[in-house]
């Protein structure tokens, strides 16, 4: 039977167990999108998971959503990346790079632009803007056939700075109601172009993106995040399996590194979109960690169902060495307080230390 502690070669990674640090907005990046001098260290702590995917990176200003999150469009943020990127390497570690571009989950007041969108439809609520703290989500600019191409190249000129910068590769952000994701969807997406409408239309810009990202950077150095039916900033997918049936089908021949995908839906369909992909794929099961044979029981089931990988978020913010804990049955720390997760400076960042013996 597989074991969360087993070796997996993931394209030219060979990864030394199937445990994967999932991605995890922190926030300390400067308001230049520069990432903190801490998070070398930070990263650098938890490089024994099999592979770490960074905390969502913007891809272009255009793309941010949150205040002081980290971004890959300008020479200074690939530049202060590459001691982050050679840290976790230095301990054995390998990072991709996760391209998270906001869509309408963005305020003028953060970015100093209007966001855009695959439609002019706004989200029903408040989003937290800095110093001017919360204010209601403004109505998007709806993105033109010609401007939607050029959000395409935005991953890929991104794609490109995140190697330059060290990194072993990329994550494709489709998930959790961000851009990628509201093209995929049924109510944010109401284009009448060819990037809407059908099932056909709504994957086009995620193909667009992965196929582009890995013309220029490489297949096996692209993955993508995907959540199901998930239903995060009002998203809605009428048509789930067929929808996400399609998008794996047209993924498939371009011989992406993995699917990463939250437990949004049923087992039923992520068993059966395991089954439709050729190639890695992960599972990141969400929510609070709980205790130690909780946690790997979890992980390998989801083995014993057909996944290759296991994503664990929250459990790795108080607990670098994850790893290590869950192989011994080490007990796992508490997962801190909710005001360290974006909050600058060490405390709740990198002041967790290993276990004692």
């Amino acid at each position: 039977m597989t074991s969360l502690f087993d070796s997996y070669q993931l394209g030219n990674l060979r990864l030394p167990n199937r445990v994967v640090m999932a991605p995890m907005t922190r926030a300390r990046a400067t308001a230049d999108g520069i990432p903190s001098p801490l998070a070398a260290t930070y990263y650098a702590q938890r490089a024994t998971a099999g592979l770490i995917v960074s905390e969502g990176v913007q891809p272009s200003l255009r793309g941010q959503s949150n205040p002081n999150t980290p971004g890959l469009h300008t020479d200074e943020q690939v530049a202060a990346w590459r001691p982050v990127t050679a840290a976790v390497h230095a301990n054995g570690g390998r990072i991709f790079a996760q391209l998270m571009h906001a869509g309408r989950v963005a305020h003028p007041e953060t970015v100093g632009h209007h966001p855009v969108a695959p439609s002019e439809i706004a989200l029903k609520a408040e989003l937290f803007t800095g110093p001017k703290g919360l204010l209601p989500a403004p109505v998007p600019r709806a993105l033109s056939t010609e401007e939607v191409k050029g959000e395409v190249q935005v991953f890929v000129d991104a794609a490109r700075r995140a190697i330059d910068a060290g990194f072993d590769g990329i994550e494709l952000h489709g998930a959790n109601g961000y851009l990628i994701q509201q093209f995929l969807s049924s109510n944010a997406n109401q284009r009448t172009d060819a990037y809407g409408g059908s099932v056909t239309g709504r994957i086009r810009f995620a193909v667009e993106v992965a196929e582009a990202t890995a013309d220029a950077i490489g297949a096996d150095r692209v993955g993508i995040r995907l959540s199901p039916g998930g239903q995060v900033w009002e998203m809605a997918e009428d048509d789930v399996p067929q929808l996400y049936g399609a998008l794996l089908d047209a993924l498939a021949p371009l011989g992406l590194a993995y699917v990463h995908t939250l437990v949004t839906a049923d087992d039923d369909l992520l068993i059966a979109l395991r089954k439709a992909w050729p190639g890695a794929f992960i599972v990141n099961p969400g929510g609070q960690i709980g205790p130690v044979p909780t946690d790997q029981a979890l992980g390998e089931r989801w083995l014993a169902q057909g996944a290759d990988l296991i994503g664990y978020g929250r459990a790795y913010l108080a607990n670098p060495d994850l790893v290590e804990r869950l192989r011994t049955g080490l007990p796992l720390r508490d997962t801190p307080d909710k005001d360290t997760w974006y909050s600058g400076g060490d405390t709740g960042y990198v002041d967790y230390p290993s276990y004692q013996h």
